[in-house]
């Protein structure tokens, strides 16, 4: 009886059937690696049901559960729900856009204008970087506990070395938070962008948690992510470039026109700058955002090494042959040119190119190279993507502690990229004021008289230091020259 059962007779031959699944079956997306993807992991394996020597099947072995899949192959992880993962990022998007928006508001309502907000960025970054450090190390990730403590130091080394430039840094942020919190408009796109931001992440992340939930042997997740997180920083990137364009001709406007409620003022300027930033110039946004950030970056690093050489001549000489290709490379990506793009529309370098000229043309060139705004938002930014990463961490950490430093770091990227939305606004209002300086001093003069004058005291002395650099290097070169006897 049991025979019969067993085999069945349709073709006359005893093929035996399939067996029955034991338990019931998994239902749809609830279970894990549904399109049997894992078969590609170990294709010798051999499949179930194999007839034992007496020629008869044995019975076969029950299904993996349906929330995790794993391969014959030991090397080979397991594989989960996606959905496992996703409420990881989903506490990512929300700690981010948290951040994001209290850093704007804090910034701009507060009386000092955002003094003490900034300050308390610079100063605990190293701080929040060693600690995240000891606790990767102590959950023996190697890797980023040494990535991260070298990154604490050189962050320590480059505060040491611009410790003198913050006071003018401070006054260029405050006036800069000034022009913004007379804008509300621009805070409101802000606003709104990063929500446009957060509902592209909803997607991004259930790739990604795809990825991380997934077994994928011989390092495949990391670079996997690796393309992921390039993909959603350049996204970043591209709409954080249309908050600056939006906000840079926002700004230059009521500065050429003398305030937003000037007779002069042309109708609706922030939904004609939103159109112009979407539409026309949209293209030269996402070619600059492929190279400014990554350029920049350099930039100031090289900076902030070469003022602290001294008299090595061999290492100067070095630092000076970098300095000058990254310069080169400023010249045509630089974060300047869309102001240029949201005023004079142009191409990204076009603009970039004569947005430096007249920086150099007027001088103002020095006190941009002196200024260290940019740098004071970046680490507000990285503190902001830092605490959503660690946040979300240690949640995964005490939920699928394997995973925790793919999704911490990727959450750290979900986190720098919304808090640099609202942080963009800022630095746009600081670029602007530069390039109206450097057009028209007057327009300064008219908007904050006081301001002008520290601007333009700031301006003479960096010119004189740079010609009293300039005049003790030419001297120290022409003393090693040898000495010949006049004939």
């Amino acid at each position: 009886m049991s025979s019969s059962s067993t085999f069945s007779s349709c073709d006359g031959s005893r093929n035996p059937s399939p067996p029955a699944a034991a338990g019931p079956a998994p239902a749809g997306f609830r279970q894990a690696d549904r399109f049997n993807i894992g078969r590609y992991a170990n294709l010798t394996a051999e499949p179930w049901g194999t007839p034992d020597a007496a020629g008869s099947p044995e019975p076969a072995p029950a299904p993996p559960p349906p929330s995790v899949y794993r391969s014959e192959d030991p090397s080979v992880p397991a594989s989960e729900l996606t959905e496992t993962y996703w409420k990881f990022y989903g506490a990512a998007g929300g700690v981010g856009t948290a951040l994001a928006w209290a850093w704007l508001a804090a910034a701009a309502w507060r009386k000092d204008r955002g003094k003490v907000l900034m300050r308390t960025a610079v100063h605990s970054l190293t701080a929040y970087l060693a600690v995240v450090s000891v606790l990767c190390f102590w959950g023996k990730h190697f890797f980023w506990g040494v990535a991260l403590a070298v990154g604490a130091g050189l962050h320590f080394l480059y505060v040491m070395s611009v410790l003198d430039r913050f006071p003018f840094t401070m006054l260029v942020l405050q006036k800069a938070v000034r022009m913004v919190w007379e804008l509300p408009d621009v805070m409101r796109i802000a606003y709104a962008f990063v929500l446009v931001m957060l509902c592209w992440m909803a997607l991004w992340s259930f790739g990604v948690s795809g990825i991380v939930a997934f077994g994928i042997p011989n390092g495949g997740q990391w670079w996997l992510l690796l393309i992921f997180s390039v993909s959603l920083f350049w996204t970043g990137a591209v709409l954080s470039n249309t908050v600056h364009v939006i906000v840079s001709g926002m700004v230059f406007l009521v500065l050429i026109h003398g305030g937003q409620a000037a007779a002069t003022m042309p109708p609706k300027p922030l939904l004609k700058s939103f159109q112009y930033a979407v539409t026309t110039s949209f293209g030269s946004i996402c070619y600059g955002s492929l190279f400014t950030a990554a350029i920049r970056t350099l930039r100031w690093q090289i900076r902030g090494i070469r003022s602290k050489i001294g008299s090595n001549e061999c290492l100067l000489c070095c630092i000076d042959f970098l300095f000058h290709i990254v310069e080169t490379l400023v010249r045509f990506f630089n974060k300047y040119a869309y102001v240029q793009i949201a005023v004079n529309g142009q191409s990204f370098n076009c603009s970039a190119r004569d947005a430096w000229e007249l920086f150099q043309s007027t001088g103002i060139e020095t006190l941009v190279a002196y200024d260290c705004s940019g740098a004071i938002l970046l680490m507000s930014t990285i503190l902001g993507g830092l605490v959503t990463g660690t946040c979300t961490g240690v949640w995964t950490y005490f939920k699928q502690s394997d995973k925790a430093v793919m999704v911490g770091s990727t959450s750290m990227l979900m986190g720098m990229i919304l808090v640099g939305l609202t942080v963009v606004v800022v630095e746009s209002a600081v670029t602007s004021i530069y390039i109206c300086y450097a057009e028209d001093p007057l327009l300064i003069q008219r908007w904050d008289p006081e301001f002008f004058e520290l601007l333009s005291e700031a301006l003479h002395e960096r010119l004189q230091y740079r010609s009293a650099r300039a005049r003790q290097i030419l001297n120290g070169r022409l003393d090693h020259l040898p000495h010949t006897s006049s004939i």
